[in-house]
This record gives C-alpha cells, structure tokens and sequence, in this order.
C-alpha cells in the first residue's frame, strides 16, 4: 500500500506546532511508467520545504509552486503532468519516466483541523487499520473537491471500511451531479520482532528505521537488552526465551529473526514462535545449525517449518554486519510486500479551506 505515513510526519509535527498550513499532495491516478502509484501521499510546507516524493525528485520543485496558492487560497486543484510523448521540453521538468501522473493538492490546517493528516497520525500511533475519503472530482457546491470524508453516507462509511480491512484503495462514485472519491487507507509499517540483541542487531534496526518499520528487541542478557544501543527501535526488552508469550504479543508482528547466537536460547525462541501466528520465522546461522535446531525442536518442528527462512536473508553476498543486515531486511521485505521471497541461490523457505464530513 502507498499512502504512508511516516515519512511525512516530522515536517506535518513541525508545522502544525507553528499554527502553518501545509500542502497534501494525493498522487490519484497515473498511466504508463511511474516512480509511484496511485495513494502515494507528499506533504509541502509554504516555505518550499517537502517530505515525501511522488517522483524521482522530477517534479517536486515544479509542484511547491502550486501548493504555495493552494495553502494562500484554501482550494484544491489537480495537477497534472503527461511525459508519454517523450518531448520534455514541453515541461522543462527532465522527467523521463515516459508516464502521466495526475496529483490533487489540497490545504491541511487549522481551517480544517488539520485533516485527514490527524486523523491518519492518531491511527498510526495506536497501529490502527483505517481509511480516509478524499474527493477528487465534484459537481457539489457543498463537498468541492478536496473535501475530506472521514464517515458519510452509509454506502460512503462501507467503501472506507472496506479500503481499511484489505489496505487498497476504493472508490464511490456518484453521477448527476458528479461526485468521485477515493478512499485511501493508511498503510500501516510492518512490525519486526528480534530475538537477541547483540550488536549485530543495531544495523538490521537501523535499515528497518529507514523503511519506519517497527521493531521491538528481546534478550535474555540484562548487558543486551539496553535501549540505549537501539535508540531507532520501538521497544527493547529483557526477558527468558521460555517466556517469550508473556513478553510479547505475537499477534502484532509481521516477521520475527531469531539471531541470539546462543544455541539453547535459540531453541527455546523457535519452541516459543511454533506456537504463534507469526508467518515468516528467520534463523540466524548455517544449515547444519537450522537441521540440529530442528531434530532437537521434535514434534515442535512442524509447526514451524513451513514459516521458516534459515539461513535467514536474502543471497546477495557479503559477510559484515551490515551486509547481513541488508540481506535479513530484504528478505522480510520482499515477503511482506509480495509474499514469500524466492531468491535465486537462496535457502528458501523449508516448505518449497477544505471541508472535512465527519
């Protein structure tokens, strides 16, 4: 799902501190190639500054001089770019991309108690699913386009539901007069859990902290388990393997490592995560290590075998910390945004003014 949010909170924090409207920019509707797809979100503050992109970093500069009119006259408008021609200098712009792209910005401020941007920030705080409307096309005097939906009609409040519980975006569209409105839900960041929190671990928190994953640490060594050696992480946590369910709630987590590099602990980690819904288990360490791990896990093994990655990562090469990093976080990646990754040479899985309408 495009629309995340992360990326663009500090700057909407900054601003809305200061009592200044900001600039949303909704990438609703694209043909040909593009750097990002429909629900793609960029936020634009009056003085030029931007979080987000929607392009490569094409069109950004281009596209602050129309949210500058939009934050000075409270009304949306649709901007479109059309590079299928292949004639940049129609545009100036150097865009390249051979796409159209079609952005509707709209003013978020105290006119509009800053919405849908605080409605979207209070949802991810609590790692909540949840939709917004935006209208995007309108014939209506009293919901222009612009206008954010938060609930509406009973056929509206459905369409956000649903765009909530699968994460991809919906539409309501009503003809005579004309209204369209997309539903955008918010993309919610994959929560990772690591089992050992040795100093390997901190670039694997760090590559996470880039993509505003989520993760919490647990170890069974009061020496590891110190928040201040993962300042981006969201929780570190000391606790026994075997007591793994009491420590954490495995319900929340997209993905768990299990990187102690102690073999008993490890056993006792992989005995506790058989018994969780926890779709993609990642092992630390050779082959030989998984299959002893596994004989030793007994009628356990089962249960996990068909969720685990071991070794852990993807095959990219290379030996360091951070390489190793890179590899674990990839793998989850792939999995988590297009299922099980399947790498080649990899080992693989061991089955095969805007109103708001509140």
């Amino acid at each position: 799902m495009e629309s995340l949010l992360g990326p663009l909170l500090p700057l909407y924090d900054r601003e809305r501190a200061a009592g200044r409207a900001v600039a949303l920019g909704l990438l609703v509707e694209t043909a040909g190639s593009t750097y990002r797809k429909p629900g793609a979100l960029m936020l634009i503050a009056a003085n030029g500054d931007s979080a987000g992109l929607l392009s490569g970093g094409c069109l950004e500069g281009d596209l602050a001089e129309y949210a500058r009119t939009v934050i000075d006259t409270g009304k949306a408008r649709v901007v479109s770019y059309d590079m299928r021609g292949g004639d940049d200098l129609v545009w100036g712009l150097g865009l390249g991309c051979e796409g159209a792209m079609h952005i509707l910005l709209l003013r978020v401020g105290p006119q509009n108690a800053w919405q849908p941007l605080a409605h979207l920030a209070q949802a991810l705080a609590r790692h909540e699913q949840t939709a917004v409307g935006i209208v995007i096309a309108s014939e209506l005097n009293d919901s222009p386009t612009g206008t954010v939906v938060l609930h509406g009609t009973a056929e509206v409040a459905a369409v956000l539901a649903s765009a909530a519980d699968c994460g991809r975006i919906g539409w309501f569209e009503a003809d005579s007069p004309r209204w369209k409105m997309m539903a955008l839900p918010l993309g919610l960041p994959p929560k990772i859990l690591l089992l050992g929190a040795g100093p390997d671990a901190a670039p694997v928190v760090d590559f996470a902290a880039r993509l505003n994953w989520k993760v919490t640490l647990v170890d069974h060594r009061p020496a590891y388990a110190d928040g201040s050696h993962f300042p981006q992480a969201e929780r570190v946590l000391h606790g026994q393997p075997e007591e793994l369910l009491g420590t954490v709630d495995p319900a929340a987590f997209s993905a768990a490592v299990v990187m102690s590099h102690h073999l008993p602990s490890d056993l006792k980690y992989l005995r506790a995560l058989s018994a969780t819904p926890i779709p993609y288990i990642g092992l630390l360490g050779p082959a030989a290590r998984r299959e002893r791990l596994l004989a030793d896990l007994g009628a356990d093994a089962e249960r996990i075998r068909g969720r685990l990655y071991a070794p852990v990562g993807l095959a990219i090469g290379g030996r360091s910390p951070e390489s190793i990093a890179l590899a674990i976080i990839a793998e989850i990646h792939a999995f988590v945004h297009a299922g099980a990754a399947r790498a080649q040479g990899a080992q693989l899985p061991l089955h095969p003014a805007t109103p708001v309408i509140a």
